[in-house]
Order: structure tokens, then sequence, then C-alpha cells
């Protein structure tokens, strides 16, 4: 995988992640451990999400050095999501499944 946002090109990561949906409830959460060729060392990414319903969900990430807050939107294998990264800046992205 590539390093976190605002990482330079070429820069490599690797991950051990575990994600669990909490029983009986529509929030899931995930911890990470990182190694980050950027920085040389590891990190312990984390983050937690919430679906809202009507196909929207909210995210809020940590990657193991900076904050970042994003609210999904996905219908099918199509989606937007716009994010507040850093907690600074807002960014859009669009993705899709085939």
């Amino acid at each position: 995988s590539s390093d976190r946002i605002g990482s330079p090109e070429g820069m490599q990561a690797y991950y051990a992640t575990a994600t669990k949906r909490l029983p009986g409830m529509t929030t899931s959460a995930y911890l990470s451990l990182n190694y980050s060729e950027w920085d040389e060392e590891f990190n312990v990414p984390f983050g937690a999400a919430q679906e809202i319903g009507w196909g929207f969900a909210a995210r809020y990430m940590y990657d193991g050095r900076q904050s970042h807050a994003v609210l999904d939107y996905s219908r099918g294998q199509v989606g937007v999501s716009l994010m507040w990264v850093w907690l600074e800046q807002f960014g859009v992205a669009l993705y899709g499944g085939f």
C-alpha cells in the first residue's frame, strides 16, 4: 500500500490490520500496525466508522501521525468521500468497483 496522505511518491507502507463490526451495532473499528518506508519506523493507525443510513457513513481515522474525518456515500459499487484531511483541508475522492 502507499503510505499516509501527503507522503512522497514511491514510499510504501506495510500494514497488519484487525477490524471488527461491533455486535448489534452499525459501528465498526480498526487497529493497525504499520511500517512506513517514509518514516522508517512503525506507526499505529486506528479508526472507527458509523453507518448513518441511506448509503452514508461517517469515519474518523488516525494514520499514525495525523487525524482525518470522512463522510462517505456509496451506492452499489460506486461512491464518493468528502474528506477533512489533517482536520485542516477539504478533499473529495471518487471510487468504483467492477
